[in-house]
C-alpha cells in the first residue's frame, strides 16, 4: 500500500501556515529547492544532509513551465504531479511547494528558513535568499554534490542508449 503523502504538497498559504505553527515550537526550518526531475542518488543524498541541518525540511519544487524555461524545451521529463508525489514520498522531505518563478526568492522571502542550502556547485553569497536568510540570523550552506550523478547525465545516457 502505498503511504499517503498529498499532506505534504502544499501551496505558500498553507505552507506559511505551518512554518508559523513550527517556529513557534522553536523547529528549526531547512529549505532547499531545485527541479529534481529524474530523482536519482545524487539527489537523495542531497536532500537527506540537507534535513540533518534542522528539524523540518521545506523543498521548493519548479513547476513545469519554470523547468521547461531552465532546462530546455526536453525537459522536464517527469511532470510537477509525478515530481511531487516523489519529493513528498521521501520521509525526510516535511513539505513540498510548488514554485513558477525562475527562482524561490517569493518563496524564501514569505517563509524565511532558518537554513538555506543548496548544492556545492553555488557560492553561498550567490544563492538565491541569502540577504533573506542571514539578515534575519539564519544560515546559509553549499552541501557537496555526489560526484557523477545529474539528470543531464542521465537523460544524456538514456538517449544514447536509444541511438544504438
Amino acid at each position: 500500500m502505498i503511504p499517503k503523502v498529498d499532506y505534504k504538497i502544499v501551496n505558500l498559504p498553507s505552507l506559511k501556515s505551518d512554518v508559523d505553527q513550527w517556529k513557534a515550537l522553536g523547529k528549526k526550518i531547512v529549505f532547499t529547492n531545485g527541479c529534481f526531475d529524474i530523482l536519482h542518488y545524487g539527489h537523495i543524498h542531497f536532500l537527506s544532509m540537507a534535513k540533518e541541518e534542522g528539524d523540518i525540511l521545506i523543498v521548493g519544487l519548479n513547476s513545469d513551465k519554470s523547468v521547461t524555461k531552465l532546462k530546455g524545451e526536453s525537459r522536464p521529463i517527469n511532470n510537477e504531479k509525478s515530481r511531487s508525489f516523489l519529493m513528498a514520498s521521501l520521509d525526510f522531505v516535511d513539505r513540498v511547494c510548488l514554485f513558477g518563478e525562475d527562482t524561490p526568492k517569493t518563496l524564501i522571502d514569505e517563509i524565511v528558513p532558518d537554513i538555506l542550502v543548496k548544492g556545492g556547485d553555488y557560492k553561498v553569497e550567490e544563492i538565491v535568499g541569502f540577504t533573506t536568510v542571514t539578515k534575519n540570523g539564519g544560515k546559509v550552506i553549499a552541501l557537496d554534490y555526489v560526484e557523477g550523478y545529474s539528470t543531464t547525465s542521465l537523460e544524456e545516457k538514456i538517449r544514447s542508449m536509444q541511438n544504438k
